[in-house]
């Protein structure tokens, strides 16, 4: 099958548009079109339902494209292991974590690897889905459980607990809670159970849900929950990492936890030699050695 043909057929899927397709090949609308017709008659098969307003994939379209995108994630894989076996620590660098990791862990700690790494550019991708490394839709993943597929590389970072938090400025005002009936008196901000989440976070939050709580406040991700409990609203189920960098927030109930959840950083098995990939994998090590030898420090287990 024609390479060059695949290729332009992979830009007008891609693009929905033989004038967009053409545009990014730097070739004209008539030689596109011209191609792609040369690739439906070499199958036998058509390829596009054409509208006036853009062009639609078929059935076999799709599949067609599936397998052109396939090659070009690993044509990119390919050109990115050459480039770093050949130069230094550059170029673009997807990394998919969830929300409440990227915003609240994460994000305030990448100046750092900007300051030794000044040519990266990090494509910072958060959501609770799990994105498919192997696939290429993303480089590397910092997980909240260890990935289930063989191919990949995984190295686990350290543990994380839900816990309960307030300001102390709320601690000040309405005091500590001493036991779980007491939450009754607060109000409790939270993750709801339904919404994406951790396992152990959520069954944490509907445990507390079984006790009489008169005033609830949910929020989708952590970073609302955080501001919620800032913002001295209540007491707040928050991951255990967000000590070190809010010391405003007290624990409440310290015999109040979530099973434990493991953090895992993984990459494609094709990816091992990434300077892009070591430099990040051993800049998050060590923020984490740095974070747990803070911890240690302060009695916090």
């Amino acid at each position: 099958m024609d390479w060059d043909k695949l290729r332009i057929f992979h830009a007008v899927a891609d693009a929905g548009s033989l004038t967009h397709a053409g545009d990014q090949l730097h070739l004209s609308q008539s030689a596109v079109s011209r191609q792609v017709r040369a690739l439906e008659q070499s199958l036998n098969a058509i390829l596009f339902h054409r509208h006036a307003r853009g062009l639609i994939l078929t059935e076999q379209g799709e599949l067609l494209f599936d397998a052109t995108r396939a090659m070009m994630k690993r044509l990119d894989a390919a050109t990115a292991r050459i480039r770093d076996s050949e130069e230094g620590v550059f170029g673009e660098l997807r990394v998919t974590t969830t929300i409440g990791f990227g915003t609240l862990w994460l994000a305030p700690r990448l100046p750092k690897l900007y300051a030794k790494y000044p040519d990266l550019k990090i494509d910072l991708m958060l959501e609770e889905r799990v994105l498919d490394l192997p696939m290429r839709e993303a480089d590397v993943a910092i997980r909240m459980k260890e990935p289930s597929q063989a191919d990949l590389i995984r190295k686990r970072l350290m543990s994380v607990h839900m816990r309960l938090y307030a300001s102390k400025q709320l601690v000040a005002k309405d005091g500590l809670p001493e036991t779980l009936a007491d939450l009754g008196r607060h109000r409790l901000i939270c993750q709801n159970p339904r919404s994406a989440q951790v396992g152990a976070g959520a069954t944490l939050v509907s445990d507390l849900m079984t006790h009489d709580i008169s005033s609830l406040l949910t929020v989708n991700n952590y970073y609302g929950v955080l501001q919620g409990v800032l913002n001295n609203l209540g007491i707040g189920v928050l991951p255990d990492y967000l000590t070190y960098d809010f010391p405003e927030l007290v624990r409440i109930l310290p015999e109040v936890e979530s099973g434990e959840v493991p953090v895992f950083l993984a990459y494609p098995e094709e990816l091992r030699h990434s300077k892009r990939i070591s430099a990040f994998r051993d800049f998050v090590q060590e923020e984490i050695i740095f974070y747990r030898k803070h911890l240690k420090k302060q009695g916090v287990t």
